[in-house]
């Protein structure tokens, strides 16, 4: 049975749904501290990163427990709950998914167990060999449908050596994007693939180490960011410390999409702080594309650091016209016809005393299918704005994403078939203006050679086979 939480979501218009985050990781070796509940609000401080399942490992030395449903982290996990998985190491893992059904089947973190012991284990990203990978399984047939399963039962296939033994035999097979928290009884693993194209940490508590997809989550439990997991890179945290082995040479390629969409603006990557990222993206958009208006005004919160930035570069003044439904989320409650007309009104409404007669620049990330700026353009025209300008601070998104988000199929992405002049059309936007590659680039201070850009570009890090690709490729073969 799903629990409805009441709070309104892109279930409200099902064929609008903005891009699909790829998952948020969480591990913690800390004898002495309460490591379900620091798993927790490590998990709580990732929850954009996937709101459709939550589950957390703990091992107290000798048996690995997981509690895992469907659900946000604050509807899987209660106090009683929390109380119930004691231990001095964990991993949690809240999802998106992106290979495999949304079912409990398929919420992570994912357990095997052998005569050997146990091993858990928490993915980000999405892997591109999937079938490959799941035809050198022996044994009973895994009945999940995800990459996931496969990596966890591979690596527990073989328990005559260590894990970690295991894990650098085997990740350089791996084709795709993953940053993995993984453990047995004793012992915390992380792994991330060659690219680095998910972004994961290392940090240090007092009596203990983390390792998390985002700084940000390091920050909500008190843990010090010590550095990124390198590209390539298996870090092993037990009792003797935290000990790296490389599996394969690095070639990193940071995924540029973080940046625009994905992660927290207080989040730092690559020793560049997101929301800074995200102003001065708003002032090369500003240079790129000027425009003669009254007023800066973001879709919140999306919008918000590139419309100060904007605002800042083009001397035209900053203001609030949409309030967005604090209780914007995740829904199981499904609407009614008549509620799912008003779309784009459950989430946003306008300040029409602050619109009316002015003509606004309306700032938001991206453009994906283009509903919700079409609704967004109409709201402001019907609450009067003279002229609406929209900017967006991401190069028009035309090619799919295999390495963890779940974006459409070129043939519904919007810029996938249609001209910047045609997308304008169709929104309804009197102008309409997308930041450069060059310049989104340009805003994260790093050289173009180490991002993946292929949402923008088309020019995938890794080759993609197609037959081998897609979020149901188990489920069909199966």
């Amino acid at each position: 049975m799903l629990k409805g939480d009441g709070r309104l979501g892109h279930d409200v218009d099902p064929g609008d749904r903005a891009p699909q985050d790829a998952c948020g990781v969480f591990g913690v070796w800390a004898p002495g501290e309460d490591v379900s509940k620091l798993t927790y609000y490590g998990l709580y401080a990732l929850q954009h990163r996937g709101q459709e399942s939550a589950g957390i490992a703990v091992s107290e030395g000798s048996r690995i427990l997981v509690y895992k449903d469907m659900g946000l982290v604050a509807q899987v996990f209660d106090e009683s709950v929390l109380g119930t998985l004691r231990g001095h190491l964990a991993i949690g893992h809240c999802r998106y998914s992106t290979t495999g059904s949304s079912v409990w089947e398929n919420a992570q973190p994912t357990l095997s167990s052998t005569d050997g012991g146990g091993l858990a284990l928490a993915h980000n990203g999405n892997l591109i060999n999937t079938p490959e990978l799941a035809e050198r399984l022996s044994g009973p047939a895994i009945r999940a449908t995800t990459d996931t399963e496969v990596l966890t039962a591979l690596l527990a296939q073989d328990r005559s050596r260590s894990i970690d033994d295991a894990a650098a035999d085997l990740l350089p097979q791996v084709k795709g994007a993953y940053s993995l928290v993984f453990m047995d009884e004793k012992t915390l693993y992380a792994a991330r693939d060659p690219q680095g194209i998910r972004p994961m940490v290392l940090g240090r508590l007092e009596r203990g180490w983390v390792v998390a997809s985002e700084t940000a989550a390091l920050d909500i439990v008190g843990a010090t960011f010590i550095r990124e997991i390198e590209p390539g890179e298996l870090v092993v945290i037990d009792e003797r410390g935290v000990r790296s082995r490389r599996f394969a040479l690095a070639e990193p390629k940071g995924c540029l999409f973080e940046y625009v969409y994905l992660a927290r603006p207080d989040t730092t990557i690559a020793g560049r702080g997101v929301q800074a990222t995200r102003v001065e993206v708003g002032r090369m958009l500003a240079r790129e594309h000027p425009v003669d208006a009254d007023l800066v005004i973001p879709t919140p919160e999306s919008g918000t650091p590139a419309a100060i930035g904007y605002a800042e570069q083009s001397g035209i003044p900053y203001g609030q016209g949409l309030v967005k439904n604090s209780y914007v989320g995740r829904t199981f409650i499904q609407p009614s016809q008549t509620i799912r007309q008003l779309g784009i009104r459950l989430k946003l409404n306008p300040l029409r005393e602050v619109i009316q007669g002015k003509r606004l620049v309306v700032v938001d990330d991206s453009i994906v299918r283009g509903n919700t700026q079409r609704a967004i353009v109409k709201m402001l025209r019907e609450a009067g704005a003279a002229e609406v300008h929209v900017r967006i601070s991401s190069p028009p998104v035309a090619w799919p994403c295999f390495y963890g988000i779940d974006f459409a199929t070129k043939v519904e992405l919007i810029a996938g078939s249609r001209t910047i002049e045609e997308i304008r059309t169709s929104i309804g936007a009197d102008t309409l203006g997308f930041i450069s590659l060059e310049g989104l680039t340009e805003a994260t201070t790093l050289p173009a050679e180490r991002l993946c850009r292929a949402c923008f570009d088309g020019k995938y890090p890794i080759p993609i086979d197609n037959d081998n690709v897609g979020k149901y490729v188990l489920e069909a073969r199966a």
